[in-house]
């Protein structure tokens, strides 16, 4: 299958070749993640930024230490590169790369997508061989192992300017994550031959992606001015189901009351109604129940309010009965 891809016009880019994939013998000898890396890089190459020095002999075992050779055939791998840090924790804190190892780190990211490019370039016109696939994909595994350093060690750098960024009303979380992205497409673009640090390059465009959130944020603002509030979209059935059921009660106390089903004396019938505030009609009982405490029912009844507490209970329990036999009855 013959595929035309595209390149993005940047430095080192070179036009995309037409190349076509393996055999599917070949194909089926790679592991999945494998046939997926080589399908990007035959569909859409990834562009380096060039160098003089990729074509002097030597470079290669100048940046990697070791010759790109396969160690075992069946695994398209080439023999583990010389560790540029010798351990990326130093007292549990990632270190910091120098000028020369930033340096190291991406001429190996650019020299093993130079070599990509260049087997993608000798195999134009026509199918990937068995040799020509295992070669890509091993130096687009070196060039994945170069960029994945170059990210992890500079991915405090985005935490530092988001702590030092003030923004009024901005996701923390959608500010690290925007500089995330800006610190990968830093990485892309850097040119190390220039004898800057890195860090210099990515924390303006880190910056710029702060202020990118920061716009989105204020237009999106701007539309939706007020936040999500979880209490407000809370169904309020259980509440509601719960008045209309105390309703129901004081009706039906009410109409016990009213028929006297529940053979309580006229003083009962008083200490219920003064004590309960049940003497009042429904329709203002949200603005102006007052139930009256033991000694005002028994100012009003004459008895004290220990007395007035025995005839309560004494009511409330023919309520109850009253109430059980309704229910029993329906």
């Amino acid at each position: 299958m013959m595929v035309q891809t595209t390149a993005r016009p940047e430095q080192g880019r070179r036009k995309s070749p037409v190349v076509g994939m393996p055999r599917a013998d070949v194909l089926a000898r790679l592991s999945e993640s494998d046939r997926e890396l080589l399908r990007q890089w035959v569909e859409s190459p990834t562009g380096y930024v060039a160098d003089a020095s990729f074509k002097r002999q030597g470079v290669e075992a100048e940046l990697f230490g070791v010759k790109a050779e396969f160690p075992d055939e069946s695994v398209p791998r080439f023999v583990e590169a010389t560790p540029i840090v010798k351990s990326e924790f130093r007292n549990g804190d990632l270190v910091t790369l120098t000028t020369a190892q930033e340096g190291v780190a991406f001429r190996r990211l650019n020299y093993a997508r130079f070599r990509c490019h260049r087997i993608l370039n000798r195999a134009r016109g026509g199918r990937l061989t068995k040799s020509e696939a295992w070669r890509l994909i091993a130096w687009a595994h070196r060039a994945l192992d170069a960029r994945s350093l170059i990210v992890r060690l500079n991915m405090p750098l985005v935490l530092a300017m988001a702590k030092r960024t003030r923004l009024v009303n901005v996701d923390p979380n959608e500010m690290i994550s925007e500089g995330n992205m800006a610190l990968l497409r830093s990485v892309e673009k850097f040119d190390c031959s220039r004898g800057f640090k890195f860090s210099t390059y990515s924390c303006r465009a880190i910056l710029k992606s702060f202020s990118r959130v920061a716009m989105r944020t204020s237009r999106y603002r701007q539309v939706f001015p007020t936040e999500f509030d979880p209490a407000v979209e809370q169904s309020d059935f259980l509440i509601r189901k719960r008045e209309d059921v105390e309703e129901d009660c004081v009706d039906e106390i009410r109409r016990i009351l009213l028929s006297n089903a529940a053979g309580l004396t006229d003083v009962e019938r008083t200490v219920i109604e003064e004590r309960f505030s049940l003497n009042e009609p429904r329709e203002a009982e949200a603005s102006r129940r007052r139930t009256k405490t033991l000694e005002q029912v028994g100012d009003i009844i004459g008895v004290t309010k220990e007395r007035v507490r025995q005839i309560q209970n004494k009511a409330l329990d023919k309520l109850k009965n009253a109430l059980m036999d309704g229910y029993l009855a329906a």
